[in-house]
């Protein structure tokens, strides 16, 4: 067993195919399959179950990628500790953004990133909130753009910015200048499936103030959903840095949601357990510049 097949091994798991994982790894798929067979002879375990939509976790190949993952994560740590010695950033790195900002801040991290840190590595992954939350604690990801984080020990978080939540609809709309809570029964929305960070602020406040919001469209796809409110199948609440990404802004009109407003906290969150390197340091400090650039309204360090 080598760190080379675990690692093809990660991403096959990850993945879920051998095509994906071949195409990430820029190595032919003939090879990561005899790299996976190979594991398997040696470990005498049947890891992964080929189908024809891709391949399956075995109970011993989801025991393997939690090691995998561990070993991956130990293998980097060694890395960065031996770079940290010159205070340089070296290794990799996996970031998460939220489906909102995923697109506005993609490019300029990549951009950066790639300038200012030229020995490390960055992979960026795009996901809700509370799936990212546990992707940190699992290590899948060492740092994440989240909001409205819910308190776990095993999760720092530090807050950057607030946004409000807005009633994403027509362009007619846009002479509005706000749009009262309880008045959003009136409107069809497209929101998120229950668990996401958005339509749990929306669920708790329409609780306290006795609205009954009215969901015809559940839809876990930001782009899908500004793509639904363009075509006319409802309206949405979300942030305005979500609108600001799309290329026919003129299309949408963005009104702020009052009495009472939703405000939800966007933070920086990394695994507690994982020691604070000169990479997670650096990349930390560039994914705040990044939000405070777009920002609607930067919080003040403590």
């Amino acid at each position: 067993m080598n760190l080379q097949q675990i690692e093809t091994f990660v991403h096959v798991a990850e993945t879920g195919s051998f095509s994906k994982a071949a195409l990430l790894l820029d190595i032919a798929q003939p090879a990561l399959s005899r790299q996976v067979r190979t594991l398997e002879t040696e470990l005498r375990e049947t890891l992964l179950i080929r189908t024809g939509r891709g391949v399956t976790l075995t109970d011993a190949g989801r025991r393997l990628l939690e090691h995998g993952h561990a070993i991956m994560q130990r293998v980097a740590l060694a890395k960065e500790d031996l770079g940290s010695q010159r205070d340089e950033p070296v290794g990799r790195i996996v970031v998460g953004l939220p489906p909102s900002l995923a697109r506005r801040l993609t490019l300029p991290l990549i951009d950066v990133f790639s300038r200012e840190m030229p020995k490390a590595v960055l992979a960026v992954v795009e996901g809700f909130s509370v799936n990212m939350a546990e992707w940190l604690t699992t290590g899948r990801m060492d740092l994440a753009l989240v909001y409205t984080p819910e308190p776990q020990p095993q999760v720092e978080v530090t807050p950057v910015l607030e946004e409000r939540l807005c009633l994403i609809g027509p362009a007619s709309m846009a002479q509005q200048k706000s749009v009262q809570f309880k008045q959003l029964s009136d409107y069809p929305l497209i929101m998120p499936q229950r668990g996401q960070v958005f339509r749990k602020l929306m669920e708790a406040q329409a609780t306290l103030s006795q609205v009954k919001l009215n969901v015809v469209w559940e839809v876990s796809s930001v782009p899908a959903i500004l793509d639904l409110v363009r075509g006319g199948y409802g309206y949405a609440a979300l942030t305005a840095s979500a609108l600001s990404s799309l290329d026919h802004q003129d299309e949408l009109a963005c009104i702020p949601i009052e009495s009472p407003g939703i405000v939800s906290t966007l933070c920086i969150a990394q695994s507690a357990k994982k020691k604070s390197t000169p990479l997670i340091r650096r990349t930390s400090d560039l994914l705040r510049a990044l939000c405070q650039e777009a920002a609607i309204r930067p919080l003040k360090e403590k």
